[in-house]
């Protein structure tokens, strides 16, 4: 090992310790939270397999079905899981950007930066199509970056190929916006300096890989079609158009999720790597930055339903840069490891502790407390148990049905695959192919389950039953009731209800 290529041991030190404190944090939590909305439902995908639903490709529901054996898996066992995923994600960065030829102590700026990320650190706990696509792009960066240094009729750059075929194709079927991994990389190759290798079967063998990996997921589109396409930019556009609303929810997004250190530290990176772009790797790297970076920055600005964290996958590309170079300087990287380390402790304590309905008061308002649906369905889950064993005991088939997506995925998640669960989201959602309206209405029985986030008479949605009886359970948190779940029973024709 030459002495460039020796790891700082101060650095690398640091590194497994911040790895080792991240691991005990997430496992700590793993114990001690249920799901939340929508990782609940991405569980629910996991029951019914399929190449796609609404919102994403399957692969996040086959990784949940795969950690349950097939079924749900319990809720500390998929945290167990995604919290060593999650801490991985940094020495899978680290391990690209010694494939794109950074030294041991200068692919540890890339750990860092992963590490520190709050959107990286905090939001890769939960399953998410987040968590693979991270590992995935990353891989796919990486890779395609051997295969670019590795003499064009090598082994190694057909090897390397393959693998950043598989890992590009894999991240289509985890986000739909990996198919703009996959214009990143095809990007790259038609370069002058690339288009060479286009005369090897190298980069025609991972394309055709990723057709493989992808087939499945085109072809569910066009036979349903095209439901996730229509869903994401026709069935929730209604409200679209350019907006300054747009611009600070974008920006704003980027401020919280990203931070300011590692936005300015980006930028340096960007600005280098752009210098740089007449070779290979940082031609590899821009584009992975810019190809992404501008539909989904343009989708954000168009779209009100567009989330901040969608251009995640931008800023992979310039962390794996900044090992190549380091045009950040020491007060950034403070900068840097103080905000991540404030965004990593205060999101721990929302979630872990009642500190923030401690701290607001009577100001606080549970409704906007996300940390609220991670333990709500503890106490809501037994409650609509026994609601069933009451009907099932008066040989009443009985199906849940809940007011909204976020509802309707926890009790999903919650039941399983022995309870039928329908629902009512305004607009439609993957639960009308499931279990559509048109089955559940005919039950004998209905537990219309909601919470006091959805204002709905169970009575007024349901005119031709009657109302049996209505059970409520409060979840606390900090001594405050932060939730209140209401489990309707509702019946053909009134039945009298068993002691």
């Amino acid at each position: 090992m030459t002495t460039r290529d020796a790891p700082a041991r101060a650095p690398l030190r640091l590194a497994l310790g911040l790895s080792l404190l991240l691991l005990s944090l997430r496992l700590y939590l793993s114990e001690r939270v249920g799901f939340g909305d929508s990782e609940a439902l991405y569980v629910s995908y996991g029951l019914h397999p399929a190449p796609a639903f609404l919102d994403h490709p399957g692969l996040v529901g086959e990784l949940a079905r795969w950690i349950g054996d097939g079924s749900v898996p319990r809720p500390s066992t998929l945290h167990q899981v995604t919290a060593l995923a999650a801490t991985a994600v940094p020495w899978v960065g680290y391990a690209a950007a010694r494939a794109l030829g950074a030294a041991s102590g200068p692919a540890l700026r890339t750990f860092f930066a992963l590490a520190l990320w709050p959107e990286m650190s905090l939001g890769l706990f939960a399953l998410t199509p987040d968590l693979p696509l991270a590992v995935l792009w990353l891989g796919a960066l990486g890779a395609a970056g051997a295969a670019l240094r590795s003499p064009p009729e090598s082994r190694g750059a057909l090897l390397f190929a393959l693998a950043a075929g598989l890992s590009a194709g894999l991240a289509v079927t985890a986000k739909a916006s990996g198919a703009l991994l996959v214009l990143a990389l095809a990007a790259t190759l038609v370069l002058p300096a690339n288009r060479a290798r286009l005369k090897t079967a190298a980069p025609w063998l991972a394309a055709a890989l990723v057709a493989v990996l992808v087939l499945p997921l085109a072809l569910h589109e066009v036979r349903e079609g095209f439901p996730l396409l229509r869903h994401r930019f026709v069935t929730t556009q209604s409200r679209a158009g350019l907006s300054l609303r747009n611009l600070a929810a974008l920006l704003g997004g980027q401020l919280a999720y990203v931070g300011p250190p590692l936005l300015v530290g980006a930028y340096r990176v960007l600005r280098v790597l752009l210098r740089d772009r007449g070779s290979a790797v940082p031609a590899l790297l821009v584009a992975a930055t810019v190809v992404p970076g501008l539909p989904l920055a343009g989708l954000c600005l168009w779209s009100r339903v567009a989330e901040p964290h969608w251009l995640a996958p931008a800023y992979l590309g310039l962390a794996l840069g900044a090992s190549l170079h380091d045009p950040v300087g020491p007060w950034v990287r403070r900068a840097v490891a103080a905000f991540g380390s404030v965004a990593i402790a205060a999101g721990f304590l929302l979630v872990a502790t009642p500190v923030q309905i401690r701290i607001l008061g009577s100001r606080y308002v549970p409704r906007y407390d996300l940390a609220n649906d991670l333990f709500a369905w503890k106490t809501g889950i037994p409650l609509v148990r026994e609601e069933l064993e009451a009907a099932a005991e008066q040989s009443r088939q009985a199906v849940v049905v809940g007011p909204h997506w976020t509802v309707c995925a926890q009790l999903h998640a919650g039941l399983g695959a022995s309870v039928q669960v329908g629902c009512r989201t305004p607009g439609g959602d993957d639960f009308s192919t499931w279990l559509p309206e048109s089955g559940w209405r005919r039950a004998p029985t209905v537990l219309f389950v909601t919470d006091d986030r959805f204002d709905v008479d169970a009575k007024a949605a349901f005119p031709d039953r009657d109302v049996v009886g209505v059970r409520t359970g409060y979840v606390y948190r900090g001594g405050r009731p932060v939730r209140a779940i209401h489990v309707t029973r509702l019946d053909r024709a009134a039945v009298t209800r068993l002691p």
